[in-house]
Protein backbone atom coordinates (compact mmCIF):
# COMPACT_ATOMS: atom_id res chain seq x y z
CA UNK A 1 0.00 0.00 0.00
CA UNK A 2 1.60 3.70 -0.97
CA UNK A 3 2.47 5.70 1.94
CA UNK A 4 -0.20 8.21 0.96
CA UNK A 5 -3.24 5.62 0.98
CA UNK A 6 -1.80 4.28 4.53
CA UNK A 7 -2.69 7.34 6.39
CA UNK A 8 -6.42 7.36 5.05
CA UNK A 9 -6.86 3.59 5.43
CA UNK A 10 -6.04 3.65 9.08
CA UNK A 11 -8.05 4.91 12.42
CA UNK A 12 -7.05 8.11 13.51
CA UNK A 13 -7.24 10.37 16.92
CA UNK A 14 -6.84 13.75 18.25
CA UNK A 15 -3.19 14.14 19.47
CA UNK A 16 -3.42 14.92 22.90
CA UNK A 17 -0.74 17.63 22.76
CA UNK A 18 -1.54 19.37 19.62
CA UNK A 19 -5.01 18.17 19.49
CA UNK A 20 -4.71 18.07 15.52
CA UNK A 21 -5.92 14.83 13.70
CA UNK A 22 -3.27 12.14 13.77
CA UNK A 23 -3.20 8.37 11.89
CA UNK A 24 -2.77 5.68 14.64
CA UNK A 25 -0.02 4.11 12.97
CA UNK A 26 3.44 2.38 14.17
CA UNK A 27 3.67 3.20 18.06
CA UNK A 28 1.30 6.21 17.73
CA UNK A 29 -1.07 4.60 20.23
CA UNK A 30 1.96 4.11 22.64
CA UNK A 31 2.73 7.75 22.37
CA UNK A 32 -0.84 8.56 22.37
CA UNK A 33 -0.98 6.62 26.25
CA UNK A 34 2.09 8.00 27.09
CA UNK A 35 1.26 11.54 26.61
CA UNK A 36 -2.05 11.02 28.44
CA UNK A 37 0.25 9.50 31.95
CA UNK A 38 2.54 12.98 31.42
CA UNK A 39 -0.41 15.21 31.07
CA UNK A 40 -2.61 13.17 33.20
CA UNK A 41 -0.70 11.31 35.91
CA UNK A 42 2.76 13.64 36.21
CA UNK A 43 1.37 16.96 36.01
CA UNK A 44 3.30 17.87 32.51
CA UNK A 45 1.84 20.96 31.13
CA UNK A 46 1.12 20.71 27.17
CA UNK A 47 3.87 23.56 26.60
CA UNK A 48 6.26 20.92 28.59
CA UNK A 49 6.03 18.61 25.99
CA UNK A 50 8.00 18.73 22.32
CA UNK A 51 6.56 16.13 20.19
CA UNK A 52 7.76 15.26 16.81
CA UNK A 53 11.55 17.48 18.23
CA UNK A 54 13.30 18.11 15.13
CA UNK A 55 16.97 17.21 15.67
CA UNK A 56 19.96 18.19 13.00
CA UNK A 57 23.35 17.24 12.84
CA UNK A 58 26.16 16.94 10.91
CA UNK A 59 27.68 13.58 10.89
CA UNK A 60 30.87 12.30 8.96
CA UNK A 61 30.59 14.97 6.85
CA UNK A 62 26.50 14.67 6.33
CA UNK A 63 23.23 16.53 7.59
CA UNK A 64 21.82 13.92 8.87
CA UNK A 65 17.89 15.19 9.94
CA UNK A 66 15.09 13.28 12.19
CA UNK A 67 12.62 14.11 14.75
CA UNK A 68 12.61 12.55 18.24
CA UNK A 69 9.25 11.10 19.82
CA UNK A 70 8.37 13.08 23.17
CA UNK A 71 11.25 16.15 24.62
CA UNK A 72 10.31 16.97 27.87
CA UNK A 73 11.53 20.85 28.48
CA UNK A 74 10.23 22.25 31.82
CA UNK A 75 10.56 25.84 31.88
CA UNK A 76 12.50 26.43 29.05
CA UNK A 77 15.28 23.70 30.52
CA UNK A 78 15.61 20.43 28.84
CA UNK A 79 14.92 17.11 30.96
CA UNK A 80 14.38 14.37 29.06
CA UNK A 81 14.28 12.41 25.61
CA UNK A 82 11.25 10.00 25.05
CA UNK A 83 11.45 7.25 22.98
CA UNK A 84 8.07 5.63 22.31
CA UNK A 85 8.82 1.77 21.33
CA UNK A 86 6.98 -0.51 20.18
CA UNK A 87 8.95 -3.62 20.94
CA UNK A 88 11.73 -4.55 23.22
CA UNK A 89 12.23 -1.04 25.17
CA UNK A 90 15.52 -2.37 26.69
CA UNK A 91 17.15 -2.71 23.33
CA UNK A 92 16.18 1.09 22.87
CA UNK A 93 19.00 2.14 25.79
CA UNK A 94 21.93 3.56 24.16
CA UNK A 95 19.74 5.32 21.15
CA UNK A 96 17.78 7.39 23.52
CA UNK A 97 20.94 8.19 25.85
CA UNK A 98 22.52 9.10 23.02
CA UNK A 99 19.77 11.87 21.98
CA UNK A 100 19.68 12.95 25.23
CA UNK A 101 23.28 13.61 24.88
CA UNK A 102 23.13 15.11 21.57
CA UNK A 103 20.53 17.51 22.03
CA UNK A 104 21.23 21.21 20.76
CA UNK A 105 20.94 23.42 24.42
CA UNK A 106 21.45 19.75 26.13
CA UNK A 107 22.13 17.16 27.70
CA UNK A 108 18.73 16.22 28.62
CA UNK A 109 19.37 14.98 32.38
CA UNK A 110 17.30 12.05 31.09
CA UNK A 111 16.59 9.21 28.47
CA UNK A 112 13.44 7.31 28.61
CA UNK A 113 11.62 4.24 26.51
CA UNK A 114 8.02 4.10 26.31
CA UNK A 115 5.41 1.48 26.08
CA UNK A 116 2.88 3.67 27.11
CA UNK A 117 2.11 0.66 29.75
CA UNK A 118 6.14 0.44 31.29
CA UNK A 119 9.35 2.57 31.13
CA UNK A 120 12.30 2.47 31.29
CA UNK A 121 15.04 5.88 33.05
CA UNK A 122 18.12 6.35 32.32
CA UNK A 123 20.33 9.04 33.31
CA UNK A 124 21.69 10.88 30.44
CA UNK A 125 25.06 11.97 31.86
CA UNK A 126 26.21 8.58 33.55
CA UNK A 127 23.87 6.14 31.15
CA UNK A 128 22.98 3.75 34.57
CA UNK A 129 19.25 2.96 34.79
CA UNK A 130 17.58 4.80 37.23
CA UNK A 131 14.06 3.22 37.41
CA UNK A 132 11.77 0.83 35.51
CA UNK A 133 7.82 1.17 35.38
CA UNK A 134 5.88 4.59 34.54
CA UNK A 135 6.13 5.25 38.69
CA UNK A 136 9.51 5.65 37.75
CA UNK A 137 9.20 8.54 35.57
CA UNK A 138 9.54 11.96 37.23
CA UNK A 139 6.87 14.00 37.70
CA UNK A 140 6.89 17.62 36.20
CA UNK A 141 7.43 19.07 40.18
CA UNK A 142 10.55 16.39 40.65
CA UNK A 143 11.65 17.61 37.18
CA UNK A 144 11.59 20.51 38.37
CA UNK A 145 13.05 19.87 41.58
CA UNK A 146 16.03 17.96 39.89
CA UNK A 147 17.32 20.50 37.74
CA UNK A 148 18.80 22.61 39.35
CA UNK A 149 21.04 19.73 40.97
CA UNK A 150 21.66 18.53 37.08
CA UNK A 151 24.44 20.55 35.36
CA UNK A 152 25.89 18.46 32.74
CA UNK A 153 28.27 20.28 30.41
CA UNK A 154 27.31 19.81 26.84
CA UNK A 155 29.68 17.31 24.55
CA UNK A 156 32.31 18.42 22.76
CA UNK A 157 34.64 17.26 19.92
CA UNK A 158 35.33 13.12 19.63
CA UNK A 159 32.61 12.28 22.48
CA UNK A 160 29.71 14.52 20.32
CA UNK A 161 30.99 13.28 17.04
CA UNK A 162 30.77 9.71 19.09
CA UNK A 163 27.22 10.26 20.55
CA UNK A 164 25.78 11.29 17.06
CA UNK A 165 27.24 8.64 15.20
CA UNK A 166 25.66 6.04 17.88
CA UNK A 167 22.35 7.81 18.15
CA UNK A 168 22.14 7.82 13.99
CA UNK A 169 23.26 4.66 13.96
CA UNK A 170 19.92 3.84 16.15
CA UNK A 171 17.66 6.13 14.20
CA UNK A 172 18.60 4.97 10.86
CA UNK A 173 17.63 1.16 11.70
CA UNK A 174 13.79 2.34 12.95
CA UNK A 175 11.13 2.10 11.09
CA UNK A 176 9.78 5.82 11.01
CA UNK A 177 6.51 6.40 9.81
CA UNK A 178 5.39 9.55 8.37
CA UNK A 179 2.80 11.49 11.10
CA UNK A 180 1.32 13.89 8.72
CA UNK A 181 -0.79 16.13 10.37
CA UNK A 182 -4.56 16.63 8.62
Amino acid sequence: MENGNQARDCEFTADRVSGQKIPLVGAEENRQEFLRVLLEDKGYLKEDILVDFPLEFTVSGEIYTTRLDIVLRIEGRLFAVVKVAAGSLGSREREVVAAARVLEGGPAALGIVTDGRDALVWSASTGRLEGQGLGAVPARADGLRMLPEFDAAPLEGDALKRHRLIFRTYDIANVNVSRKRT
